[in-house]
């Protein structure tokens, strides 16, 4: 009857759409930062740290080389086409294969760079990066890049499956395909090219040490 009360028989609301060409989305997350998070979890299967922004544990499943955006450009020849590299402000962040931070003093040694100052730092286990906007994917992407704006971007996104481990850069081990790209050779790379934006900058803006909010950036 019109304008009766619904008694405690009342068929409740169906929750799928009635509509059959909407899709159900009640079980998905919902708020661009819940689902960049299901992204880097669910997705791609990377360790986030609870709280915001947004950050990604490293030495997980991967170490991070953070050196300036001019420096790292000159090295992303050696990187392979899947290898996530991001950009934060005037900062690159190459991902490279987990335990590369603990290696990295003994690899400046051998290659002879310990001894300059160098704008380098590295992220392992127990650090943190702030976490990258996803790519721009579909409808969602436009919410993703404006609730996160000014954030971290990837200038290389890892690719789709989560499996990024096969691309970065690592030493060189028995039983690694021979196209992947060689930790030592970045390295080299990213450190002489640190050397090269340290001399061209400005005396009074030239940094005094490895950094890493102390003078020696190693984890």
């Amino acid at each position: 009857m019109v304008g009766s009360v619904p008694t405690a028989s009342t068929v409740p609301l169906p929750r799928r759409p009635l509509d059959p060409d909407v899709a159900d989305t009640s079980d998905l997350p919902h708020g661009p930062d819940i689902r960049i998070r299901h992204w880097y979890e669910n997705d791609l299967g990377w360790a986030t740290v609870p709280g915001r922004p947004l950050r990604l544990l490293t030495g997980v499943r991967f170490d991070v080389l953070d050196v300036p955006a001019e420096a790292g450009a000159g090295a992303l020849r050696h990187l392979a086409p899947g290898s996530p590299v991001a950009l934060r402000g005037d900062r690159m962040q190459l991902l490279v294969a987990v335990g590369s931070a603990e290696e990295l003093p003994g690899l400046l040694d051998w290659l002879e760079w310990s001894a300059v100052a160098l704008d380098l730092r590295v992220l392992g286990a127990g650090d943190v990066m702030e976490a990258p906007v996803p790519p721009v994917t579909g409808s969602e992407g436009a919410g993703w890049t404006g609730s996160v704006q000014g954030a971290a971007l990837w200038l290389r996104p890892p690719g789709p499956g989560g499996e990024v481990e096969a691309s970065l850069p690592a030493l060189p081990a028995m039983g690694r395909e021979e196209c992947a790209p060689d930790l030592v050779r970045l390295l080299d790379t990213v450190a002489a090219q640190c050397h090269r934006v340290r001399l061209w900058r400005p005396r009074a803006g030239m940094p005094t040490a490895c950094r890493r909010d102390q003078p020696l950036a190693f984890s």
